[in-house]
């Protein structure tokens, strides 16, 4: 299949226009069935090491399981509030959307117990792998003018324990998905002077 330069183009824009959205961002509206199909086909369509396709996502809807995650989160984020004490920005943010979004998404890394071709060397390479499905659940759900937050100030073992996983099964993402009122036209954190864009030239180096 061939892409034109208009695709391309389409592409970039919807990597561009790409946000973490938060809490006080989402909306009483439910994602159909059809696009959240979508949102989890992109997944399961990223670049994985050896194929070895080592996610595993869990759809949460459940009240009382986001009571949970939410008690978990509050607990993590006042030992971060310590961290960021010198910077008054942070107790600003809305860092979750756990109750807010009508849908949240575990995605999983669940290892293989045999050696896997190309993670002989580097071991991480299978976590790496699902990262790349949550960009592409991330593009996608953008690209149906769904928001997605990454939450991550989470203590990962209680999360598993909540989510009753698998042994040796690692978080990689915790993600809260629903429509929102609107997507900001630049990031944030870089509107609040979190910190600043960095230049492609300062990216890019030759050798």
């Amino acid at each position: 299949m061939d892409f034109t330069q208009e695709d391309a183009q389409k592409l970039l824009s919807i990597i561009k226009a790409r946000r973490d959205v938060r809490g006080n961002r989402f909306i009483d509206k439910e994602i159909e069935d059809e696009k959240l199909q979508m949102i989890l086909q992109a997944g399961i369509s990223a670049p994985s090491v050896g194929y070895s396709q080592p996610w595993k996502f869990i759809i949460i809807k459940d009240k009382k399981t986001k009571k949970s995650l939410v008690d978990n989160f509050t607990q993590e984020n006042n030992r971060a509030k310590e961290i960021f004490a010198n910077n008054p920005l942070y107790t600003q943010l809305k860092l979750e959307g756990i109750l807010e979004a009508p849908i949240n998404i575990a995605v999983l890394y669940e290892p293989k117990e045999e050696d896997v071709l190309g993670m002989t060397s580097m071991k991480k390479m299978g976590e790496y792998s699902v990262v790349c499905a949550v960009q592409n659940m991330w593009l996608m759900a953008r690209a149906l003018n769904i928001g997605i937050g990454w939450v991550s100030i989470l203590d990962e073992q209680k999360v598993l324990q909540t989510l009753k996983s698998k042994p040796n099964t690692q978080l990689i993402a915790y993600l809260c998905v629903g429509y929102v009122d609107k997507f900001y036209e630049e990031s944030e954190l870089k509107t609040l002077g979190w910190d600043k864009e960095k230049l492609l030239e300062e990216c890019v180096l030759f050798r």
